[in-house]
C-alpha cells in the first residue's frame, strides 16, 4: 500500500492542478488591428473558474511590442498564464490614463484622467475586446503556447479613397 501510496502522489505532483493549485505556462502571441501589428496593446488573461475551481489562479498581463508581441506574466510574478479557459482583454494603453473613447458618443470613460486625453483619440479596438461585456475568451494549453494570435477589426476601419 504504501508504495501505490507513493506512486500517486508522485503523479500528483507532476499533473497540473492537483493540490498546488494553478499551473502557469508561457504564454505568448501577437495583436494585430486590421491586419497590421499593434502597438502598445495591452493584454491581460484571467483565468475562469468553474464547479470544483472556483479560485483557478490570478491572471496575466502583458504589453505589446512594435510587432504586436507580448509575452504574458502573472500578477504574482510567475512567467505566463493559467491553463485552462481564460477571459482575454485587450485595449490600448494610454500614457497616464485609462480612459477610452466611446466611438459612437465620442465621449471619455468615467476615468478623472479623461479631460487630460487629446481630443478625438479614439480607441481602434472595440469595446468588445475590454468592456465589462466583452466574452472573449482563449483556452491556454498545458504545453504552454507561442499561439495567442488576436487580430482585431477596429472600429475605426480607415475610408478607401
Amino acid at each position: 500500500m504504501t508504495r501505490a501510496s507513493a506512486l500517486v502522489a508522485l503523479a500528483c505532483g507532476l499533473l497540473a492542478g492537483c493540490g498546488g493549485g494553478s499551473q502557469y505556462v508561457p504564454v505568448s502571441g501577437v495583436v494585430k488591428v486590421d491586419g497590421q501589428p499593434y502597438k502598445n496593446a495591452v493584454v491581460s488573461f484571467q483565468p475562469v473558474g468553474g464547479a470544483g475551481n472556483e479560485n483557478p489562479g490570478v491572471g496575466s498581463t502583458a504589453v505589446t511590442d512594435d510587432q504586436g508581441r507580448f509575452t504574458l506574466v502573472a500578477a504574482d510574478g510567475k512567467t505566463g498564464a493559467a491553463v485552462g479557459k481564460n477571459r482575454v482583454r485587450i485595449q490600448t494603453k494610454r500614457e497616464g490614463s485609462t480612459a477610452f473613447v466611446d466611438p459612437t458618443t465620442g465621449s471619455a470613460d468615467s476615468d478623472p484622467n479623461a479631460a487630460k486625453k487629446p481630443k478625438g483619440q479614439v480607441d481602434p479596438i472595440p469595446v468588445e475586446w475590454y468592456g465589462d461585456t466583452g466574452n472573449k475568451e482563449f483556452v491556454v494549453p498545458a504545453g504552454g503556447t507561442d499561439q495567442a494570435n488576436f487580430d482585431i477589426a477596429s472600429q475605426t476601419k480607415p475610408s478607401k479613397k
